[in-house]
């Protein structure tokens, strides 16, 4: 039996008409893109709003470490250009949270 026939903690690939692994390989990904690709994937399946965060934070590591891109600091940037406006999105423990409360 395959492995790609069998999945542990779940069915939230079972579904699909390629599993993200398959993809991630054919398209030889990095660890960033397949990471991406996978929570992107099972978000609606599995965990919701806290997958579509892993998403985020996968690009925001991407950002930094490939790139040396600190999505603060681009936000503080941002800010000091008055870029920012009432009811913008600001940074929060990492993540984009929108303040129109």
């Amino acid at each position: 039996m395959s492995a790609l026939n069998t999945q542990a903690g779940g069915t939230h690939y079972k579904g699909c008409a390629i599993q993200p692994i398959q993809y991630i390989h054919a398209n030889g990904l990095d660890f960033f893109q397949g990471n991406i690709v996978k929570y992107a994937t099972r978000y609606k399946a599995k965990n919701g709003a806290e997958d579509l965060k892993k998403v985020i934070h996968y690009a925001q590591l991407a950002l930094e470490l490939q790139y040396g891109i600190k999505p603060a600091d681009e936000l503080a940037d941002m800010v000091r250009a008055g870029k920012s406006k009432p009811g913008a999105v600001t940074q929060c423990e990492g993540y984009v949270e929108d303040r129109n409360d």
